[in-house]
């Protein structure tokens, strides 16, 4: 009689999963300041200076999300 026994080996250590994780928590932390901050710098931009860059106020969100997390 034959018996074949395999052992589970997850890919990455509890270790490796938490430091994973945490990785990704202070990415998409830095993304949601960087989000928040060009936001609120164009938002203070009188009309003048958003012709002047071709942006309209409509847009102000989109170009802030386009450049926090990538378009």
């Amino acid at each position: 009689m034959t018996f074949v026994t395999e052992t589970y080996r997850p890919k990455h250590t509890l270790r490796e999963r938490f430091t994973d994780m945490l990785a990704a928590y202070r990415k998409r932390a830095a993304q949601n300041r960087m989000y928040r901050t060009t936001l609120a710098e164009l938002e203070s931009l009188s009309e003048r200076e958003l012709d002047d860059l071709g942006i309209s106020r409509l847009r102000i969100k989109e170009i802030a999300h386009d450049a926090a997390f990538g378009a």
